[in-house]
């Protein structure tokens, strides 16, 4: 109706000016068409404004998702008004799920994005997985960081679900000793190191990781030392002892 209108008045307009050319009638009959025109126009701009106010709240009523997946929670109900901020729908997106693991701040430093991981799920079921990205920040309180690691699709791990894994961080190079080497005592780990041909020294060492009958040595023993490998519990610094050979060891065992 306003198009309507602003053409009809664009017309009338244009007609008093030719007849104004051919003194027809007067200036002020011309002015009278003119702002009839130009009235038509801005009832024409409004009421474009007004379709377009209302297609932008007819945009704000359709709840579009950002990507493809799968709906995992809903808040929203038929009828409620949504505020600003208000979660009105979960998505997992792309079926994508990731873990977020909490490891210590000594290790968040050994782990970089792309790294494999063996994860286990609440079920035993063993999921491979990689490392996407490691978090900036410690918690000041646990001293604990988090790492996200993606999960691939299809995978039977459930989102809320708990699970254990393993950071694959490559082989290095370590100097262990049998585990029946070390022996604690009063709190600390101690090896008894061979001194000349028959006496042995304790030694207090520093353990690190463990892998099957195997503990590496971090600090206090030399590489190529030669150490108690059974029976050090028995031992008190200083003791004489006899170098037995492996194999007369064994043939002794059995």
């Amino acid at each position: 109706e306003a198009q309507a209108m602003n053409a009809e008045a664009i017309a009338h307009a244009n007609r008093s000016r030719q007849l104004l050319a051919a003194n027809f009638i007067s200036a002020q009959q011309v002015a009278q068409q003119v702002a009839a025109e130009q009235a038509a126009a801005a009832r024409l701009a409004a009421a474009k404004a007004r379709v377009q106010s209302n297609q932008i709240r007819l945009a704000q009523t359709r709840v579009v998702a950002p990507d493809y997946g799968v709906i995992s929670a809903r808040t929203a109900s038929v009828g409620s008004l949504a505020q600003t901020g208000q979660e009105l729908f979960r998505l997992i997106r792309q079926n994508r799920l990731e873990w977020r693991a909490e490891v210590t701040a000594a290790e968040l430093a050994r782990i970089k994005p792309g790294q494999p991981v063996n994860l286990v799920t609440a079920g035993g079921v063993q999921v491979k997985a990689t490392v996407r990205i490691a978090a900036p920040t410690v918690d000041a309180q646990t001293r604990n960081g988090l790492v996200y690691v993606d999960l691939p699709v299809g995978s039977p791990a459930r989102a809320g679900t708990f699970a254990r894994g393993e950071f694959d961080l490559g082989p290095t190079v370590a100097f262990t000793v049998p585990q029946s080497a070390v022996v604690q005592r009063e709190g600390f780990n101690y090896v008894f190191k061979l001194e000349g041909g028959d006496k042995v020294l304790q030694t207090k060492v520093s353990v690190g990781r463990r892998v099957g009958e195997r503990i590496e040595i971090t600090d206090g023993l030399p590489a190529g030392s030669r150490v108690v490998a059974s029976g050090a519990g028995f031992l008190a610094d200083g003791d004489m002892v006899r170098v037995v050979a492996a194999n007369v060891a064994n043939k002794a065992q059995q």
